[in-house]
């Protein structure tokens, strides 16, 4: 009897680990893809300085890569116009910006409604005339891409004056006079802290209301992987300069959007829209409207991307956005969002593009070949989206 209930406690202590697996396989993917990159890289990509570019380089694949996942879920669609989008709104900022002059907060709020426009103009073919989003969107890649052209006269225009660059290029600044960014690490602790009160709150709040929960130990594993993420970035950051601005504004765009897409109704009806568009439209969902404002967000967030990167470029290029739209997409389907919609959240989809930031970075500082880099790359997404198949498949086959 004694044998038979340790084969038991094995058993459902495997299945346990198999569950933690499978539903955080994308941050073990990502652990497991840091340490080897660390070990080729000979310790270098960790390195303070290295790890603060890592988040400048890719902040605007994060904020693209969320706004992407909104128009993903609601049945598989994308937008192919995003650095086109970037380029032309980056070109508006410095006209407004760098040519005439203008107040750098006028300016940006003139870049936020113009990309809102923008999305709106892709919303209404989309949701209202019933144009596939992939012929919208490839249409305003060449459209935008061309607009951009046209505002730029095919220059450059630089550079941006120190005002606007600080806003998004500074950082939290240390409130002690040790050489350790003592700011920093409180930070990591107080986010811990947040963090851990949130996941005791939604957990005893999904049990009294009798929803199905996730193992304590997978719960406590997860955590714990996540703590410890936090508070060793927060370390690291702290042997250089200190949180970068940049970072604050991604952990705030993907709590605001963590928050929308899983407490509002709003946020559900993309869900709703993804998993079967006929019955949330019998159900009484707008459809038509969740995917209007599912392209007008786009808009909005690739304006926030266009002031990050052209801030971080300290210029408005006419090559600015190349591929961007790729790097978005592939965060998201990396990050374990649906092909078909429905299926995505907000962390993965960071994890996705922290992955890919990953990814870049490691090959960058090995010296690997840029055709190398986007064969590995492509191989990726590959995976993951035929991961995300093959799973459909074998749960429809159970």
């Amino acid at each position: 009897m004694i044998n038979t209930n340790k084969a038991l406690d094995r058993n459902t202590f495997m299945d346990t680990g198999l569950d933690i697996l499978k539903k955080n396989s994308m941050l073990f993917a990502l652990i497991v893809a840091t340490i080897l990159f660390e070990f080729l890289t000979k310790g270098k990509l960790l390195v303070p300085q290295n790890v603060t570019n890592l988040l400048s380089q890719n902040g605007y694949v994060v904020i693209l890569a969320i706004g992407m996942l909104m128009c993903i879920l609601t049945g598989g669609n994308i937008d192919l116009s995003v650095g086109s989008v970037v380029c032309l709104l980056g070109a508006i900022a410095g006209q407004f910006i760098v040519t005439y002059k203008a107040n750098i907060f006028l300016s940006m709020i003139i870049c936020i409604i113009a990309g809102i426009i923008i999305g709106a103009w892709h919303g209404y073919w989309i949701a209202y005339i019933r144009i596939p989003a992939f012929i919208v969107t490839l249409s305003g890649m060449l459209l935008w891409r061309g607009v951009a052209l046209k505002v730029l006269n095919g220059l450059t225009i630089s550079p941006f004056p120190t005002n606007y660059l600080s806003l998004f290029n500074n950082f939290i600044p240390n409130f002690s006079n040790s050489k350790l960014n003592v700011t920093s690490i409180l930070i990591g602790v107080l986010l811990s802290l947040i963090y851990i009160f949130i996941q005791i709150i939604n957990r005893n709040s999904k049990v009294k209301k009798g929803y199905k929960t996730e193992s304590f130990i997978s719960m406590v594993v997860k955590s714990a992987l996540i703590i410890a993420f936090i508070v060793a970035a927060s370390i690291n950051l702290a042997n250089y300069k200190g949180i970068p601005v940049i970072l604050i504004i991604l952990a705030v765009i993907a709590g605001v959007y963590t928050y929308y897409t899983t407490k509002t109704v709003p946020g559900r009806y993309l869900y709703a829209m993804g998993g079967n568009e006929k019955a949330a439209r019998l159900s009484g969902i707008n459809t038509n409207r969740v995917l209007f404002l599912s392209y007008v967000n786009m808009g909005f967030l690739c304006a926030i991307a266009a002031l990050v990167c052209v801030a971080r470029f300290n210029s408005a290029a006419p090559t600015a956005g190349t591929n961007y739209e790729l790097d978005a997409i592939g965060a998201c389907f990396i990050g374990g969002a649906s092909a078909y919609g429905g299926i995505g959240t907000v962390g993965g989809t960071v994890i996705g593009a922290i992955f890919m930031g990953v990814l870049n970075n490691g090959m960058s500082i090995m010296g690997a070949d840029s055709n190398d880099q986007r064969i590995i790359k492509g191989l990726v997404l590959l995976a993951a989206v035929a991961f995300d198949v093959l799973s459909k498949k074998k749960n429809r086959a159970l």
